[in-house]
């Protein structure tokens, strides 16, 4: 059994998680900024369906990526020189959730329900969610999206309305972050997607230990957009490549 939280409990120790689902924490609470970023801060995420209520998580193994060794493979690269693309960062926040929301209903079912967009539009008003948009010419063709807390950025989830968009997006992250010394992407639970990118599987204490750190750093909070700046072909271009 899990513990069904109230608004002011705090979250249960992580190693009290299921280990079947694995990492099911507790259910219940709120989907307050307050909460979600609490919640970032101890490893624990929210995923959870419309008809369920919400549920909180920290797996174990937890997915991560390095951004100095995000994979860029031949064929990514050539996109990267082509000049099809320009990316930006939080220009168009509400509407790279609602894709990413559209994408997953349209293929898997979508964990990102209203109650989850608002919540995370309110993260973006704030300064703390971000999102990385993906352009040909002026039509939005790939984006993800994510929390940060310090120098941590936890994903949460990326799209692609055109080959290669998703990619090219987190390609951009991964340059931007390091430039900025910021060294970890949390990808939550593996999958082929993933793993193609460079994702690894750390031990949970391993991925909460590095939480603790980069999120204590000093960080100013507030919109990418201007920080972010548009990267263009030329400058993904540099990305070092997979053999």
């Amino acid at each position: 059994m899990i513990p069904f939280l109230s608004s002011d409990d705090p979250f249960p120790p992580v190693n009290l998680a299921l280990q079947v689902p694995n990492g099911l924490l507790a259910a219940g609470a709120d989907l307050s900024t307050e909460r979600i970023l609490a919640a970032y801060a101890e490893g624990i995420f929210p995923w959870f369906g419309d008809d369920d209520p919400i549920l909180w998580w920290s797996p174990d193994p937890r997915m991560v990526l390095y951004a100095s060794e995000v994979h860029v493979s031949r064929s990514l690269g050539k996109v990267l020189r082509s000049d099809r693309f320009r990316v930006t960062a939080d220009t168009a926040f509400a509407a790279v959730v609602r894709a990413c929301a559209e994408a997953r209903r349209d293929h898997e079912g979508t964990w990102i329900t209203a109650e989850m967009e608002e919540a995370y539009n309110e993260l973006a008003r704030i300064g703390h969610g971000h999102s990385v948009e993906v352009w040909k010419g002026e039509r939005l063709v790939g984006g993800l999206y994510g929390v940060a807390i310090g120098r941590m950025f936890f994903g949460e989830s990326m799209y692609s309305a055109e080959s290669g968009g998703s990619k090219v997006a987190l390609a951009a992250l991964a340059h931007r972050l390091r430039q900025w010394d910021w060294p970890l992407v949390d990808a939550q639970v593996e999958n082929d997607h993933l793993l193609s990118l460079g994702a690894e599987s750390w031990p949970r204490e391993q991925f909460l230990d590095a939480v603790a750190d980069l999120t204590a750093l000093p960080e100013p909070i507030g919109p990418w957009d201007q920080r972010f700046g548009t990267v263009l072909a030329a400058e993904l271009a540099q990305v070092p490549q997979a053999g």
